[in-house]
C-alpha cells in the first residue's frame, strides 16, 4: 500500500489484513521503490497524487524495472475518473479505483488480480520418456523420428501424457477426448488406442494397459 495519507494508509492496512492480505506500507513513492527493490510483492496498491513523486512516476518506474516490471498495479485516485483510468492504463496499470470506493469491491479486484498474476502459464509441450507432443504445432516426435496422427489419435495423446505415469479409465477417455458419454461397453477407446499404438508404440513398450483399469503412459522410454 502506498499512500502519503496517514489515515489512508492505517485504514487500508486493517481492513485488507482482515481480509487475509499480508501488508506492507510505504509513506511515498520513493520507499515504496526501495522497499519493492529489497521484496518484491504480489500486487501493489498505489495511490495517485502523492508528495515527492507521484503514482505515475512510481508506475513508470516499475514498468521500466525488469524485476518490477510484472507485479500488478492498481491504482487509486480521487481525479476525474474517465482521464484518471486512460492515463493509468496507457502508463501500464492493471486497473483503477476512484475514490471513495466499496471496500468490498476493492478486495475483489485484489483477488482477481493476485490470482491472474500467478497461474502458471498453459504447457505448449508434452512429454512422457522419448515422446514429445507440441501443442503449438500439432506435431509428435518419438525416439527422435516424427509421427503423423489423426486429430484423435493426437487427442488421445494429448490426454494420456497429460496424465503421464497415472492410469486413466476408459470412462476417463470418453468424457475427455470425445466429449461425449457414450456407452461404457463401446470398444472406440480400445481402437484408436490400437491404432495410436501402431505409430507410436509397436513395441507396447510405452502405453501399458492396465486389466479393469485402463491405460498408462509411462513416464520413462
Amino acid at each position: 500500500v502506498v499512500d502519503d495519507d496517514p489515515g489512508n494508509r492505517e485504514l487500508l492496512t486493517r481492513r485488507l489484513s482482515r481480509h487475509g492480505f499480508h501488508v506492507r506500507i510505504a509513506e511515498n513513492g520513493l520507499d515504496a521503490l526501495h522497499l519493492l527493490r529489497a521484496k518484491p510483492c504480489d500486487l501493489v496498491l498505489l495511490d495517485v497524487v502523492m508528495s515527492g513523486i507521484d503514482g505515475y512516476q512510481v508506475l513508470a518506474k516499475m514498468k521500466s524495472d525488469p524485476v518490477l516490471r510484472h507485479i500488478p498495479v492498481v491504482m487509486i485516485s480521487g481525479l476525474d475518473q474517465h482521464n484518471g483510468i486512460a492515463r493509468c492504463i496507457e502508463a501500464g496499470a492493471e486497473d483503477y479505483l476512484t475514490k471513495p470506493f466499496a471496500f468490498a469491491e476493492l478486495s475483489a479486484r485484489l483477488q482477481a488480480l493476485i490470482r491472474r498474476a500467478s497461474r502458471a502459464p498453459e504447457m505448449t509441450r508434452l512429454s512422457a520418456g522419448d515422446v514429445t507432443l507440441d501443442l503449438v504445432t500439432r506435431t509428435v516426435v518419438v525416439a527422435g523420428s516424427t509421427v503423423e496422427l489423426q486429430p484423435r489419435e493426437f487427442a488421445l495423446l494429448e490426454y494420456l501424457l497429460r496424465h503421464a505415469g497415472r492410469p486413466v479409465t476408459k470412462t476417463m477417455i470418453l468424457e475427455h477426448v470425445w466429449d461425449y458419454s457414450f456407452d461404457p461397453q463401446t470398444n472406440i477407446v480400445d481402437v484408436v488406442i490400437s491404432r495410436l499404438r501402431g505409430k507410436i508404440d509397436p513395441d507396447k513398450t510405452r502405453i501399458e494397459t492396465l486389466r479393469g483399469v485402463g491405460y498408462v503412459i509411462k513416464t520413462t522410454a
